[in-house]
């Protein structure tokens, strides 16, 4: 899911200078801590004082939170908020499909709108898709093409070591601008959502917190030294999508492969999303539909939401940047720490609850802030 968006951390960094870099560092630190306090949620201490795992997913933790509330308030909102963010996220990708396609092809006269359009197409074999068996494949392939797309990229600015110069970073920003790269950086880090899955199929869940260590620290540096080549190559003249800066017979071959991989991740977030839907409608029950019918009629209703909102809002880095200030600051900093605050408050120490604090205040003033700086962003281009 985090693959295509690290294409948007260049322009991220062209408008917050070098806070940028600070910010991309400060998330995934923050990111792996929320991550390890949502996981601790998961456990509760028995009779003999041994950590138990007694809830399973997200919607657990947030239905024992809010028991007293409510038995399924916790679990709705959350469930809700991962449907939106997932729906943003398919959405991502038909805007940036329309973007590659227009750009790939200049002397076609197609908007970017139709070209997604025609992308759009392409995908609605996914309302048949009804396993994660064959989502599962073409992640893999996903996997291989980003691996190829990053690997071009960085051999090209390489190739310009020669251009590059500190200078290009700034040293005052624009409050507002700041606050877009702020999102469009969370939005390349969130995961939590699906934490809770990995952490109970892991052979050693007690290797969990290592792991997450390790794999927020690399990704840290390959997005750092990625956003970092690419800006200081094309400085003031990077783009919202990076690889629309590469040169006409490096532009084509990238655009395409990103084009592909954006096509052949989609299912994977369009999957998740209706299966939460089905499994709020049938009660966990995955196998058995209410009615082969509805189960059509939904995928192919998230089918048309999704082309409908890449056709009114059409521009990347704004829309990441709001995805990752709504949804994003929501599943990866403000409801973990609730949370953790919640089940654990008797056995924090008051450094632990000050943490928790600190990080769902900062986390509710950034996505408050990048909600109403990415709204009018959109709504002024």
């Amino acid at each position: 899911l985090q693959g295509i968006f690290v294409l948007g951390l260049p322009y991220a960094l062209l408008h917050s200078g070098y806070s940028g870099l600070l910010l991309i560092v400060l998330a995934a630190t923050l990111c792996c801590y929320t991550g390890k306090i949502l996981i601790a949620c998961l456990y509760e201490e028995n009779e003999d004082g041994q950590l138990v795992r007694v809830r399973g997913t997200y919607e657990d933790i947030a239905n024992a939170c809010c028991k007293k509330l409510s038995p399924k308030l916790g679990g709705i909102v959350v469930n809700v908020t991962q449907v939106v963010e997932l729906i943003m996220t398919c959405v991502l990708y038909l805007v940036v499909t329309g973007n590659l396609l227009s750009h790939s092809f200049p002397y076609v006269l197609i908007t970017e709108k139709t070209w997604s359009v025609i992308a759009f197409v392409t995908l609605l074999p996914c309302v048949f898709i009804r396993t994660l068996k064959i989502v599962s494949k073409l992640s893999q392939l996903c996997s291989l093409v980003h691996f190829v797309i990053i690997l071009i990229v960085m051999t090209y600015c390489l190739t310009q070591i020669h251009q590059w110069s500190w200078a290009k970073f700034k040293l005052s920003i624009e409050f507002e601008d700041f606050l877009v790269s702020v999102g469009v950086i969370i939005f390349s880090y969130t995961s939590q959502i699906f934490l809770p899955t990995l952490e109970g199929s892991m052979k050693n869940p007690g290797e969990f917190r290592c792991m997450l260590n390790w794999t927020h620290f690399f990704a840290c540096v390959l997005k750092t030294t990625f956003a970092l080549t690419a800006f200081l190559t094309w400085g003031e003249e990077t783009k919202e999508v990076i690889t629309d800066n590469l040169p006409s017979f490096l532009e084509m071959l990238v655009n395409l492969c990103l084009l592909t991989k954006a096509l052949l991740s989609y299912p994977l977030p369009f999957f998740a999303a209706t299966e939460i839907v089905y499994s709020c409608v049938s009660k966990g029950n995955h196998s058995n539909y209410r009615s082969p019918l509805l189960a059509l009629s939904v995928r192919v209703s998230f089918l048309l939401l999704t082309l409908l909102m890449a056709m009114f809002t059409p521009h990347f880095a704004l829309l990441m940047g709001l995805s990752g200030s709504v949804t994003g600051a929501a599943m990866t900093f403000l409801l973990p720490s609730l949370f953790h605050l919640k089940l654990k408050w008797k056995k924090l120490s008051f450094l632990e609850k000050c943490t928790d604090i600190s990080v769902f205040i900062l986390g509710f003033l950034c996505s408050l802030a990048g909600i109403v700086c990415s709204i009018k962003g959109l709504l002024e281009v």
